[in-house]
């Protein structure tokens, strides 16, 4: 076993394993350790515990110092300048002409890197730009390209649910999201219904999968023949996935009837459900396809 701690660098950002050391952290607390970018200011979010050798990615690198109010003011004064950085590069890619839009300026804790986090349709060449930046801040300048996805984690907003985002709030990882989701949960597949403000399919399709998956499998297709308790023949019309019902037009002789079955009185050869998804012209699909996102990767942790 080995002891650790879970950090975060920003909202709703993953977390890193460090050695706690002797230090007494308690979740919330703020904290000094060194990364891969170089010395940065956290927040405990898991407090020391032990956890399986397999479980940790090593070296692991130990907690500095738990944050003092000097930390805390010099990472408020990261904020201000933060500020000033981004007016300035906005002013700098202007200048340069640059087809990519800047999305956040971030300081690391010691100040010995600046990174600008900015979206763009293709590759940029941003050489004389990164100059430009380093003559003015003097200090190490990077800049990242990242995804509709990333930049709408970090400037967050309301979504269609009128709650705040759930990648801003709480999601730390992008899952693979599709169309077969929203199918399967016999959603509309008008893209301006199943998008979020990303312009991508909205995360929590993925919420509710291996429910609907679980429950359609019990199910028939719709146009499937069927079998009800009392020995009646009948063409299944609907179905209610969640109420686990079945209205089947049954076949009275000279005259057919709806009625409505759980779909436990229904005998019915089970199979693989076949996609229910409504027919759509090429241009609708065409959206579909943009807005699909199987990828999921998140570059704002890298």
């Amino acid at each position: 076993m080995i002891k650790v701690t879970g950090v975060r660098f920003r909202q709703a950002g993953k977390v890193y394993y460090f050695d706690p050391k002797n230090l007494k952290l308690e979740r919330g607390s703020h904290v000094i350790v060194e990364t891969a970018r170089g010395i940065e200011y956290g927040t405990v979010i898991v407090p020391p515990k032990g956890i399986t050798d397999d479980e940790v990615v090593q070296p692991l690198k130990a907690v500095i110092r738990v944050a003092t109010p000097e930390d805390d003011r010099i990472e408020e004064r990261n904020h201000e300048k933060e500020k000033e950085a981004y007016k300035i590069c906005l002013e700098k890619i202007e200048k340069h002409g640059l087809a990519m839009k800047l999305v956040q300026a971030e300081y690391t804790f010691d100040n010995n890197k600046l990174l600008f986090y900015f979206t763009a349709d293709g590759r940029i060449d941003f050489r004389e730009l990164v100059k430009d930046l380093a003559s003015v801040f003097r200090t190490r300048i990077e800049l990242r390209q990242i995804g509709v996805r990333d930049e709408t984690k970090i400037l967050g907003g309301i979504g269609i649910c009128g709650r705040p985002l759930c990648c801003h709030t709480f999601l730390t990882e992008f899952a693979p999201v599709s169309i077969k989701m929203a199918k399967e949960q016999n959603l509309s597949l008008n893209p301006t219904k199943i998008s979020g403000v990303c312009g991508r399919l909205m995360c929590c399709l993925k919420n509710e999968e291996e429910t609907y998956e679980y429950l359609n499998s019990r199910l028939p297709n719709v146009g499937d023949r069927v079998t009800t308790a009392d020995g009646l023949k009948g063409e299944v019309q609907s179905v209610s996935v969640l109420r686990q019902l079945v209205k089947v037009i049954v076949d009275m002789g000279d005259e057919k009837e709806i009625r409505e079955y759980p779909v436990r009185q229904l005998k019915f050869r089970s199979k693989r459900r076949r996609d229910h998804g409504e027919r759509l012209s090429k241009e609708e699909m065409r959206k579909l396809a943009e807005l699909e996102d199987k990828g999921g990767h998140s570059k704002l942790n890298e």
